[in-house]
């Protein structure tokens, strides 16, 4: 548990060097141990920090008019909370008390000592710490003791002079989750008992049973830092509740996504947003849905509700009820299929019994790494083959892409457009894929493709990534229609191309009607020789919950939007297909943290939207349905659902393990 207050504070240090957070003091309080994170770390740290601070400051606000008050950090670790606070002139009246194990304690206290920055700020009132008491100055006391034991805590606290009479906020940032259950709960009650005007700030885990939080909990427990709370207090109404319960009287709570969204002003969005190359949209949302922000208070005049004030909550709209489950079960192969564990992929149907899969980032050799191979599932007499496709000309690069689209044209030709390797470099242009077979190739490993570089008029078309390539029909003629996206430059694009299929040249074909918010992450069908465009991520990283129709007319297209009831709840990185009038949205991620996206099923007549729950009891691995691929077999009624998974923040990657299938004859039978 202690160790990961140290790694906690390389990742803050990181993230300060980034821009992502102001604090000057991390790197003196961390020392020599620094490395550089992710992106996806900078951000989940920020996050953390923010409403912190938030909160912290508005405390310190809301009781500028009382003589006296006090900050009481419970396992503060080396965070660098009071020396900000200190070098920003909010600490007027206000002393701020630390706890933390006593060794932990004490390598902090000779830290500060040894530091000129640091003991400047808080003006060491001399001797050594005696006892408990590590480090006394007028400001600031540093408390050596175990948080379990509360009389031990109780005593040191009086001894280092803590008031309770005066207005004091605690603050614990994942502290009591490390701590058994009744322990944290004594803590809580003993804060609201003993303390006549207490205020409460709490950051920690949530959702432990999804899919993302059993990687989560997998994680800590690996770390032999297992989270306690999580099974008593699943969620922000179980943390909620346990608040009240133990004499709290306001108690306001929210995830990190809502906190983010409602509670982070739009400039101060933009600016994080745009501080290095970003692409990991699922894991920072589904991060920020497994944290939450919680405040509580008592005998305060007026309340305190930093959570609230002034800001305008969103509803928290999920699914409004579940029509049903469909059962997930592993998808009858013949063969361990390592090269099918992947995310950020593409699997496209290029004939009734084979599926090509290519790109992404997965397991390829034993390592990590954008995918070079192609591989092939063939289905004979009800089991699904996989294989490694041989490239005809291996020296051809494929470079190795993510997030890009193929689209079959002929049992023998499909189109890959656009991709990237990495956020930072522009995207990918066109390649054509010929595949060559023997007439009645029944084994994967006879099938070969030939790889054919582009590079037509249309290549500007082709530099985006996460977009959508659909085949629409104009005038008896097939076009491939290219909408949307991410580009280096452009977080989200709304432009769209109509490429004819065979010269592959860019053609004007008049559009009518408003042209959709601009998206990425989103996803496109074909039907009616028009368009469907459901979901997707916008502007501001928010996800969406439109779906629109490009339908043909006489002399061109038109974009009118389709009209779900109940409203489709927002989502994106999710797959989607057309069946008998029926749109079908499999998997993906949204803002409402209470459960994962499963199978929707859009009737595209009445616009009656139905939300299906994927029972995975028969998986023994969580199913991630983000940054997958599927493919809908029509005379099954089966989905078959390819990789997916990602980075869980800091938590190691989850790569689905093997293909799963989905039987969809019963929800599909017309009613």
């Amino acid at each position: 548990v202690q160790g990961t207050g140290g790694s906690s504070g390389v990742s803050k240090c990181s993230a300060a060097a980034r821009g992502y957070i102001r604090d000057r003091f991390l790197r003196l309080l961390v020392g020599g141990r620094r490395r550089r994170r992710a992106p996806l770390v900078h951000r989940g740290y920020y996050i953390r920090a923010r409403a912190v601070d938030h909160c912290v400051q508005d405390f310190l606000r809301k009781t500028q008019s009382h003589p006296r008050t006090q900050i009481l950090s419970l396992g503060a670790g080396f965070d660098s909370l009071y020396f900000r606070l200190k070098d920003m002139g909010l600490l007027h009246h206000t002393v701020v008390y630390e706890v933390d194990f006593p060794n932990v304690a004490c390598q902090k206290a000779a830290l500060i000592r040894r530091m000129k920055e640091l003991s400047a700020l808080v003006g060491d009132t001399g001797g050594e710490g005696l006892g408990v008491i590590t480090f006394s100055g007028e400001d600031y006391k540093l408390l050596g003791v175990d948080l379990s034991e509360l009389s031990e805590l109780e005593r040191a606290l009086e001894e280092a002079g803590l008031d309770n009479e005066i207005p004091t906020l605690f603050i614990a940032e994942v502290v009591l989750t490390y701590m058994e259950n009744s322990r944290s709960d004594a803590l809580v009650r003993w804060a609201a008992e003993h303390f006549s005007r207490a205020c409460f700030l709490l950051y920690e885990q949530m959702h432990p049973e999804d899919p993302f939080g059993r990687v989560m909990q997998q994680h800590f427990s690996q770390l032999n830092s297992a989270l306690h709370s999580l099974a008593q207090y699943p969620d922000c109404e179980a943390q909620q509740r346990r608040f009240f319960e133990k004499g709290w009287t306001e108690c306001s709570v929210m995830d990190m996504n809502e906190f983010f969204t409602c509670c982070t002003p739009e400039d101060e969005q933009q600016r994080v947003q745009a501080l290095e190359p970003f692409d990991e949209y699922e894991e920072w949302h589904l991060k920020c849905s497994h944290y939450f922000v919680l405040t509580a208070s008592k005998g305060m005049e007026p309340s305190w509700t930093p959570l609230l004030s002034g800001m305008t909550v969103p509803h928290r709209g999920g699914p409004v009820g579940m029509a049903g489950s469909i059962t997930a079960a592993v998808c009858a192969t013949h063969s361990e299929i390592p090269g099918l564990r992947r995310y950020g992929h593409r699997s496209v149907l290029i004939k009734p019994n084979v599926i090509l899969t290519t790109g992404g980032f997965g397991e390829e050799d034993g390592q990590h790494c954008r995918m070079r191979n192609f591989h092939v599932l063939v289905k004979r007499a009800g089991y699904w083959k996989a294989g490694c496709v041989k490239k005809e000309n291996p020296d051809k690069r494929w470079d190795e892409r993510l997030y890009h689209t193929v689209s079959c044209l002929s049992n023998s030709l499909a189109l890959v457009v656009g991709g990237r390797t990495s956020p930072s470099s522009a995207g990918l242009g066109m390649v054509w894929l010929k595949f060559h077979e023997p007439c009645n190739a029944s084994d994967p490993d006879d099938i070969t493709v030939e790889l054919v570089s582009l590079q037509p008029a249309a290549e500007p078309a082709a530099l985006r990534w996460r977009h959508s390539t659909t085949e629409v029909i104009f005038k008896g003629e097939k076009y491939l229609f290219l909408y949307g996206g991410r580009s280096a430059m452009e977080p989200v694009l709304g432009d769209w191309y109509f490429l004819h299929a065979q010269e592959l040249s860019c053609t004007v074909i008049p559009v009518e009607g408003p042209a959709p918010e601009s998206r990425h992450s989103h996803s496109a069908c074909s039907w009616k020789g028009g368009v469907l465009i459901a979901g997707g991520l916008g502007a501001a990283e928010r996800p969406l919950g439109s779906v629109c129709f490009l339908r043909e007319l006489e002399r061109g297209f038109r974009w009118q939007a389709v009209e779900t009831q109940p409203p489709l709840v927002p989502r994106y990185s999710h797959t989607a297909h057309v069946h008998d009038g029926k749109l079908l949205l499999v998997g993906g991620v949204w803002f409402h943290s209470s459960s994962v996206p499963g199978v929707t099923v859009v009737d595209l007549t009445t616009g009656l939207c139905l939300d299906y729950a994927i029972d995975v009891e028969h998986l023994e691995w969580p199913l991630m349905l983000h940054n997958h691929s599927s493919v809908f077999l029509p005379n099954e009624k089966e989905l078959l659902l390819i990789g997916g998974g990602g980075n869980c923040f800091s938590f190691g990657t989850h790569l689905n393990p093997e293909p799963v299938s989905l039987s969809l004859s019963n929800i599909l039978t017309s009613h």
